[in-house]
């Protein structure tokens, strides 16, 4: 076994590259041949070399061996992976390698084939299968395993650091440079197989595998998490889901640990929304605060702010319509962290700058609502894995259970309140007049808690706008699941409701109905129930 010191250091001799990804690969090999570093190479790689002028040496040279099956066998050779996986300083292994001529390879920096990107393409099986990257994979895991004797790079990113251990070592590469990089690399192949898994189950139609890879890569480290106490760091999984990973942030602070949780939330509420609709949802603590349509932004923004201008200070702003600067004018008259949008015009920009630490987000798109995903919760011990609650209803899934029918204005506020219930947490009541929410419940262990307080903030809402009566007054009231008693109901009814959608399913749903129908409300049952927990 090795006994050199992690923190050695090892001059390199002899590289071996073989990279798909050719950015700052001429710089890289110009570098270590001015060091007198021997380049062993494969393919385009070696090609792009020689086209430079670098010295580069052929691996089938190296190896005696032809690349053969269309190029799947060209470094799987004890020659390569003996030079790789040699310990310099074991008496065996050194004696292995001059009875067998086997140099040594000291650096070994090596891409793996796209499989990533091919799949995202929507390349076919066969295709997907070709990009399924075998030599390079056991290299990276070769050289990362014998970290003592060989530095391994898996990108470009790596070359400078290397270069400079290099300048600064007389060629040679310290140990902690060494093992840095081969945690690395190890988890380079490891986001690379579970990239494949995933893959490999959904071809075989396994919604849920036996084994769970997960696979990110570390976007940001955050200054805290959800409490200055707590650590925590943003990765993201190259999903190109419009939303809050794939955004461009044109200004403002970086995002923390609750500004990317809720801008996520916020974003995906609006998406909800038809193309033909302009919303606006107003996010606070990852519940909605206020949500609206409107004949235009700054319409939906302002009916969107009076349901609750109290919690909207600090909030987030997302929209399903490119910001335009009279909508982005209005928005910064509060303090507001972050405002996510599909686009923004010169004007909002301007508007939105003057805000030095407000975060503007732009997804170029908007996410589909209807398409499948999942998500994951972790537990002590464990997570929780399920598909993204992409159920929606319309006017012809609703079953009218009460004597009065809602009118058409009430079938969709009705329509418009479930949809928002979907993104309150549970239990959820959602109160919605004339396309806006008017009052929001949420969170609570009692719905008719929610109910309550739903109607208690309209009222407050109302006193702010100077209005003389309970914004719920003659609004529609959502609920995220069935009315277990009456009582949750006639609180609704209490503050001015006239009509109610809710899943329905409940022992006393008959007793439920009949309240409805002894208050005059019209009553729709839905048969889907949106609990966020």
């Amino acid at each position: 076994m090795s006994t050199t010191p992690a923190n050695d250091l090892v001059v390199i001799n002899r590289a071996l590259i073989s990279v798909s990804d050719k950015n700052g690969l001429v710089e890289f090999g110009r570098a270590l041949a001015e060091h007198g570093v021997e380049i062993l190479s494969t393919g385009g790689t070696a090609r792009a070399l020689a086209a430079a002028g670098i010295p580069v040496k052929e691996v089938s040279d190296h190896t005696g061996f032809p690349e053969m099956m269309d190029g799947r066998v060209k470094t799987l050779h004890p020659t390569v992976h003996g030079g790789i996986l040699a310990l310099r300083d074991d008496p065996a292994h050194a004696q292995a390698m001059t009875a067998h001529g086997i140099g040594a390879i000291d650096l070994v920096a090596v891409n793996l084939y796209p499989f990533e990107a091919t799949v995202a393409k929507g390349a076919d099986f066969a295709t997907c299968i070709e990009n399924i990257d075998i030599g390079g994979p056991a290299m990276i895991r070769s050289a990362a395993k014998n970290h003592a004797h060989v530095v391994v790079l898996t990108e470009p990113g790596d070359y400078g650091p290397v270069i400079e251990a290099m300048a600064t070592h007389s060629r040679a590469t310290d140990g902690a440079l060494r093992r840095r990089l081969a945690a690395k690399a190890y988890a380079r192949t490891g986001s690379y197989d579970a990239a494949i898994s995933a893959w490999f189950a959904i071809q075989q139609g396994e919604t849920f595998p036996d084994r769970l890879l997960l696979a990110a890569t570390k976007q940001a480290e955050l200054r805290y998490g959800e409490n200055p106490h707590q650590e925590a760091a943003f990765y993201t999984t190259g999903s190109a889901r419009p939303g809050v990973a794939t955004a461009r942030q044109l200004q403002g602070k970086a995002l923390s640990y609750n500004n990317l949780n809720d801008t996520d939330a916020a974003f995906e509420l609006v998406g909800e929304f038809d193309p033909g609709e302009t919303a606006v949802a107003i996010i606070k603590h990852a519940n909605p605060c206020g949500v609206a349509i409107g004949e235009n932004l700054l319409d939906a923004y302002r009916k969107a702010l009076r349901c609750d201008p109290v919690s909207a200070f600090g909030g987030i702003i997302a929209t399903n319509r490119p910001l335009d600067g009279t909508a982005a004018a209005a928005m910064v008259e509060i303090f507001t962290e972050v405002i996510i949008a599909p686009d923004a015009d010169e004007a909002a920009r301007a508007a939105i700058g003057a805000k030095k630490n407000l975060r503007l987000l732009l997804t170029g798109g908007m996410p589909d609502p209807a398409a499948p995903g999942m998500t994951l919760k972790s537990l002590a011990g464990g997570y929780l894995l399920q598909s993204r609650d992409a159920g929606r209803i319309g006017a012809d899934d609703v079953q009218v259970v009460s004597k009065r029918a809602p009118s058409e204005q009430e079938m969709a506020d009705l329509l418009l309140a479930f949809r928002i219930c979907k993104h309150v947490k549970s239990n959820a009541i959602v109160y919605v007049k004339d396309g806006a929410t008017v009052g929001i419940g949420a969170g609570q262990m009692s719905r008719v808690d929610s109910a309550r307080i739903a109607a208690r903030k309209a009222e407050d809402a109302a006193r702010e706008a100077g209005i003389g009566q309970a914004l719920t007054i003659g609004s529609v009231v959502a609920s995220d699941a069935f009315f277990p008693f009456a009582d949750g109901l006639l609180a609704a009814a209490e503050a001015g409701a006239t009509a109610v959608i809710q899943p329905g399913g409940s022992m006393r749903d008959g007793e439920v109905i009949a309240a409805a129908d002894a208050a005059g409300l019209a009553m729709v049952l839905t048969g889907m129930r949106h609990f966020r927990h």
